[in-house]
């Protein structure tokens, strides 16, 4: 178990991460807009908050989840949604209050699973490592929208890999849900941790190959920021035409963001008071496993 409470650890040390950033906002703060169209720090949060406490009833009572399961089938383009929707209209002061508590409930209750025990999801079964790991993915990526919205440069940690590593095995799935065929052939990626450390994955002689930053490519693969920004270099086409589409979370493509230079050149908008934009699709929907777990 040791491994899964150094996950649990670092999970635990992203979410106070963001608690640091959204902790002091005042109610102007949390009505910030981030980059993901129509979400404010507010949808932000509270998108996390309501995955939590899914997770929370996945891991405590399976009978409940089945009906949210059911919920979810019914509406499947916007049971998420919806539940940021509705957390995000809650005072700020309460949005972050059960935020708080769902997350710690959430933690306590995998670190006190037996060792093999393996949670109903939207997807698949997961492993406690998979909710773990998974949680964490989530919260560094929408707390990197958090950061983005207050203007705040976050340091990168060895939290990373953690997020590299879903987003190397997510490959195929990338692949897959564009309807495309996965490539047949190894891979290999390396990448440099903010540390100066090498992170490697696949065989060292492997033809289609991918390099750059760690945090980098933990951007890429959450559709953070768009890759013509980014530092994270291809070899081979396979690998070129995976970094177009790469993606470490389950669920429709996702649409990702812009290059700086079409966004520069976006014409404001003529008022003020227009429609926002309906919100994107949240990554935990029917998130599926990733394997090994």
């Amino acid at each position: 178990m040791s491994d899964l409470s150094s996950v649990l650890d670092d999970l635990h040390r992203e979410s106070e991460e963001l608690d640091l950033l959204v902790g002091g906002l005042d109610e102007e703060g949390w009505r910030l807009a981030t980059p993901a169209p129509g979400w404010t720090v507010a949808h932000q949060i509270a998108h996390l908050a309501w995955t939590d406490r899914s997770a929370l009833l996945a891991v405590t009572d399976a009978e409940a989840f089945a009906k949210e399961v059911e919920k979810a089938i019914a509406s499947p383009g916007g049971f998420v949604d919806e539940g940021a929707e509705e957390g995000a209209a809650r005072p700020p002061a309460a949005l972050l209050a059960g935020w708080r508590s769902g997350r710690g409930a959430l933690e306590d209750s995998l670190r006190a699973a037996p060792a093999g025990t393996r949670f109903p999801w939207y997807g698949p079964p997961m492993s406690v490592a998979s909710v773990a790991t998974g949680r964490l993915m989530e919260t560094w990526a929408h707390g990197q929208d958090v950061a983005d919205a207050l203007g705040v440069t976050r340091t990168p940690t060895d939290r990373l890999r953690h997020v590299v590593r879903i987003g190397v095995r997510a490959r195929d799935f990338a692949f897959g849900v564009r309807g495309l065929t996965p490539p047949e052939g190894e891979f290999r990626v390396e990448l440099v941790s903010a540390t100066g450390e090498l992170w490697t994955y696949g065989p060292e002689d492997a033809p289609q190959r991918v390099t750059g930053p760690a945090l980098d490519f933990c951007l890429l693969v959450t559709q953070r920021v768009h890759r013509a920004d980014l530092a994270v270099r291809a070899q081979g086409p396979d690998a070129d035409r995976w970094l177009d589409i790469a993606q470490a979370f389950a669920g429709p493509p996702g649409d990702g963001r812009q290059p700086k230079e079409a966004r520069s050149a976006e014409p404001l908008p003529q008022e003020p008071g227009e429609p926002r934009p309906a919100a994107p699709t949240p990554e935990d929907r029917c998130r599926k496993e990733e394997p090994g777990e």
